[in-house]
């Protein structure tokens, strides 16, 4: 899932290549991609594009009065392409769900991958009037967003610190991927209550939030949008690397599943060298 760092990426590749140029229309493939009718995309055909923004996970594109965000879900992603075949493409239950082609003939597609489809695409006046933006929490790369903001917003929570990184009302922008590696930079375990966090706690994981994504947009500077998903990959120290070794202690990274997801951690560096119960696979065991 494309997370804050990729998704701002995606913004400054779109700042270069979109900002300026004319819409010569927007083709919607997939009945479900679109969550609001009115106005329609044909709106914004004619309109020049005018800047390109970043609310948490989703992209925002202004074009005249309008904004078009999109929200990429678990499976979406944005492909740029020079050019277009001549004939239009046909509806269907492949990848492709939205198209915008610019007036120069160049522009994008949003496909999704998979049978689930999650993928999100808004045209309204105002990105407040997208649910999912207007209950994001503060973004963490904002230069307000302090230990001390951190510290506010945990006060009062009781639940595992794993979950709230992944709360987007909480923080907004940190999914699955990051949380597993800002927690495996903090040295924590990710079911570590928030309400038992320290002082010191805090700190520590205030610094590798900030610097974990951070490194990860740095990575990201200046690749093609073709290119971040394998950038994603290779950055990550834990996530998604179940079965090999921890690059600070050499020892086996472990997973715990999930219905819907899995997370990634490293028994040294975080829970003391204890393996955390893995209820799912217990079950399956009996």
């Amino acid at each position: 899932m494309p997370e804050l760092p990729e998704v701002e990426a995606l913004r400054v590749f779109l700042d270069d290549h979109l900002v300026g140029k004319e819409i010569d229309r927007v083709l919607p493939l997939n009945v479900s991609v679109l969550k609001t009718y009115d106005p329609p995309p044909t709106a914004l055909h004619g309109a020049t594009v005018t800047a390109i923004a970043r609310h948490g996970k989703f992209l925002d594109i202004a074009a005249g009065p309008l904004h078009l965000i999109t929200h990429l879900a678990r499976a979406g992603w944005l492909r740029w392409n020079d050019s277009f075949p001549a004939a239009p493409p046909r509806p269907g239950k492949g990848p492709l769900a939205l198209r915008t082609v610019l007036t120069g003939g160049d522009g994008f597609d949003l496909t999704e991958v998979g049978t689930t489809k999650r993928l999100a695409v808004y045209l309204v006046h105002d990105p407040a009037e997208v649910p999912g933006i207007a209950r994001l929490g503060p973004d963490p790369l904002d230069d307000s967003f302090d230990r001390d903001a951190l510290a506010a917003l945990l006060a009062g929570e009781r639940r595992r610190i794993k979950g709230a990184l992944r709360d987007q009302s909480l923080i907004a922008g940190i999914g699955n991927a990051y949380s597993d590696e800002i927690l495996h930079v903090a040295k924590m375990s990710p079911y570590l209550l928030t309400a038992n966090l320290t002082d010191d706690q805090i700190t520590r994981l205030h610094t590798a939030m900030r610097t974990t994504l951070h490194d990860a947009v740095a990575r990201s500077g200046g690749l093609a949008a073709g290119k971040l998903k394998a950038e994603k990959k290779s950055g990550m120290r834990v996530h998604g690397r179940t079965g090999e070794a921890c690059p600070v202690c050499g020892d086996t990274i472990r997973e715990v599943s999930f219905s819907d997801s899995s997370l990634q951690y490293c028994p040294t560096c975080q829970t003391g060298g204890k393996p955390l119960a893995d209820r799912r696979l217990s079950r399956l065991l009996k």
